[in-house]
């Protein structure tokens, strides 16, 4: 599955995200975003895709689930509300990560541990995410792509599902790459 995020998502690692009107789902996700440095377009193979990434950076992928799930029609509706992409703080070059495949991924509300997992278990690596991609657009420096979240999301939780509300602190972390706080806002 891939969606695009619009540019007006991204914000800074410690800047508020807002809950957009008529939400009841927000939901969280840590994910690992790769940060494309050279153009890519029909990459070979899927190791050829390492050479065409400047480094990466955490980002925090909001996405309202009923937007997204319970309207029809595509994901972008649910993943594309102003503040729904913070990212960093900081981007890690590619050659100070010695395996994008072995990073640990956490992610709190309110001080509670709701995401955690490695890279080492993705469906798909960041190489081939990257390659794959590259099959159907074309990649652009400054591009970021973000490439999945581990178990413990709000819409996994049995009801009543604990998703975010105004009020609430997300604070996101992965091994090597910094950590994140956001306080979270009605818009």
């Amino acid at each position: 599955m891939l969606f695009l995020k619009a540019a007006d998502t991204v914000v800074g690692p410690d800047d508020n995200v807002l809950i957009p009107r008529g939400s009841r789902k927000t939901d969280w996700e840590v994910e690992l975003a790769v940060v494309i440095g050279q153009r890519a377009q029909y990459l070979p193979t899927v190791s050829a895709a390492e050479s065409v990434i400047a480094g990466y950076t955490i980002s925090h992928d909001v996405s309202e689930r009923e937007f997204q799930l319970e309207r029809g029609g595509q994901w972008d509706k649910g993943k594309n509300a102003e503040t729904f992409n913070p990212l960093g703080p900081w981007l890690v070059t590619r050659d100070e990560i010695a395996d994008p495949q072995d990073l640990r991924l956490s992610l709190w509300v309110n001080g509670v541990r709701r995401q955690y997992g490695t890279t080492a278990d993705m469906v798909f690596s960041v190489f081939e995410i990257v390659h794959y991609i590259s099959q159907f657009m074309v990649l652009h420096p400054g591009d970021v792509v973000n490439t999945g979240t581990p178990a413990g999301v709000a819409l996994g939780h049995p009801e009543p599902r604990p998703y975010l509300r105004a009020g609430d602190v997300v604070e996101v972390e992965i091994e090597g790459l910094g950590r994140q706080r956001q306080q979270v806002m009605d818009s």
